[in-house]
């Protein structure tokens, strides 16, 4: 039989345990929460924890803001000032081309604004330096940079607006230089038509392409003289021009081409530099190829066939063009002898400048200048005046006068006919043009020389003066 307890002391037992069981389980999680750093035991304090944390975090998030607002702030103003510092200098470039521009030609205004302009962008920047110094700027960075874009913008205009009109300038003082250009172009051409013209003066050779070799006489050889001492006096008239051009003292030139001359008109002087370049064409006459190296010719009819063979083929032949294409023939190396015989280093250095058109004549070359196409033609017809003499069955000899020789008729005639009337204004009416009294009339010196075909004559060009000339 089991004994029946109390209800209520069962009660009581039961509550008692409940709130024991509590305690315990307080005490375990309070000393959980100490190991955690967590204070469960009051709920108070842990409220007012949290609040100023987020307190303080709050502040210090709206701090960093702030300080972000300051630096993006001093960054943006910053920008601007070195956008308008940029347009400032911009602009002073502009006014100094303005300047420049208005220097030349000289405007006055112009140069007096553009000076102006100058010196107020450098009073602004200076203002903008002390501003910035001295923590004064007071900029609107979006204003500022907008403003300063407008300005560099404009300025830059302006600058491409100087550039146009100095290039404008530049293209019409090109178009001048053109215009000039072609002006002289159009001389020299007409010079070097008249000047061929003038070489073909009595007509091309082509009255030669005929010619047979069994028909030659003494005439032919003289008419084709006579074609000859034109392109000779081309070529001298040329080159007298060339050498005033250089200031050349023409009178000490003649002096030492002919120092004892004696002539009675100014003009006259011009038959010593015909000589000059005569006796210098024509030294080797007599000699196969100019050349006393060379063999006596043989007179038969295959030698004469060679040399009349020569002198048609390049009668009507450009010699410019025959030099280039045959630079080892006999005539381009009696050219070039010839022009190194008669234009000296120091004559072309004078009427040039230089000497490249002498070294590329040595080099085997061939100039284009004016004054090498008249000495290459008036060349080729000497080296045909000498193919053509070969030509001949009788042998062809070339003479010339000594000085102070009595004037003959038969051997001579005189280039200028006023001097054949000086001998009747010096003499007794009883001389005569041919007298021999105090009128005589003597060789001064030989112009062009004299040719002797066989037995025939051709006359030698002499200058004349009077003998009473040497002795007052």
């Amino acid at each position: 039989m089991d004994t029946m307890k109390p209800k209520s002391a069962l009660n009581n037992k039961s509550k008692l345990a409940r709130t024991f069981q509590k305690v315990i389980n307080l005490r375990t999680a309070t000393r959980i929460a100490s190991n955690n750093g967590i204070c469960l035991l009051s709920s108070q304090p842990k409220v007012k924890e949290e609040f100023f944390n987020d307190h303080n975090k709050k502040k210090s998030q709206q701090f960093d803001k702030r300080h972000e607002d300051n630096k993006a702030r001093q960054r943006a103003v910053l920008e601007a000032l070195v956008a308008k510092l940029f347009a400032g200098i911009t602009s002073i470039k502009a006014a100094y081309a303005e300047l420049q521009m208005a220097q030349s030609p000289y405007n006055s205004e112009g140069i007096q604004v553009a000076d102006q302009a100058v010196v107020d962008e450098l009073k602004a920047i200076s203002e903008l330096k002390r501003s910035f110094f001295k923590k004064e700027l007071d900029l609107s960075p979006q204003v500022t940079l907008m403003l300063a874009e407008i300005q560099e913008q404009q300025s830059l205009m302006r600058t491409y607006a100087i550039t146009i009109k100095k290039l404008e300038a530049d293209v019409d003082v090109k178009d001048a230089d053109i215009s000039l250009l072609n002006n002289q172009l159009e001389d020299s051409v007409s010079f070097n038509k008249s000047l061929e013209k003038r070489l073909n003066a009595s007509g091309s050779l082509s009255m030669f392409d005929a010619l047979k070799l069994s028909k030659l006489d003494v005439t032919n050889f003289v008419q084709f003289l006579h074609h000859t001492l034109r392109s000779i006096r081309s070529f001298v008239k040329l080159m007298v021009r060339e050498m005033e051009s250089a200031n050349w003292d023409l009178d000490a030139a003649v002096k030492f081409i002919e120092p004892n001359a004696v002539f009675t008109n100014a003009n006259h002087k011009f038959f010593a530099f015909e000589s000059f370049v005569c006796l210098t064409m024509f030294e080797g006459f007599n000699f196969p190829h100019f050349s006393p190296n060379e063999c006596s010719r043989e007179q038969d009819k295959q030698s004469n066939r060679l040399f009349f063979d020569k002198f048609k083929k390049l009668t009507n032949v450009n010699p410019r063009r025959n030099l280039s294409e045959n630079p080892n023939s006999s005539f381009a190396k009696f050219t070039r002898a010839k022009y190194l015989q008669l234009v000296h280093a120091k004559m072309e250095c004078s009427l040039f400048g230089n000497l490249n058109q002498r070294k590329l004549i040595t080099s085997g070359c061939v100039p284009d200048s004016t004054f090498f196409v008249a000495f290459a033609e008036m060349a080729k017809r000497v080296w045909l005046l000498h193919c053509l003499a070969f030509s001949y069955n009788e042998e062809v000899t070339i003479f010339q006068v000594r000085k102070n020789c009595r004037f003959s008729e038969v051997y001579m005639e005189c280039v200028a006919e006023e001097t054949l009337f000086l001998s009747g204004e010096f003499g007794d009416d009883s001389d005569g043009a041919t007298g021999g009294g105090s009128g005589e009339l003597r060789v001064c010196f030989t112009v062009v020389p004299g040719f002797k075909i066989g037995k025939t004559v051709i006359q030698s060009q002499v200058y004349l003066f009077p003998a009473i000339a040497t002795t007052t």
